[in-house]
């Protein structure tokens, strides 16, 4: 089976990936290849991750609320 291209998973489908990365990896069960390119595709799964939170919190952050505390819009992000 071909492994999805990172860039193309969704925050929950890579935080899975890594999750079956890093238990691969801690079992120590695999070769010394394998352990480098799952470390390697683990990294890319990391960042990827990290790059979804921002946004997700840049989202809620560009979130203004009225005088009731409803959303009521969204404010611009900072160099958008």
């Amino acid at each position: 089976m071909t492994e999805k291209a990172v860039g193309e998973m969704s925050f929950e489908e890579a935080m899975a990936a890594l999750e079956t990365v890093v238990s691969q990896l801690e079992r120590g069960e695999v070769g010394l290849e394998d352990s480098i390119r799952l470390y390697e595709r683990g990294a890319e799964l990391k960042a990827h991750c990290e790059t979804k939170l921002k946004q997700a919190e840049e989202k809620v952050a560009a979130i203004t609320l009225d005088r009731d505390g409803e959303p009521a819009g969204l404010k611009p992000l900072d160099g958008v």
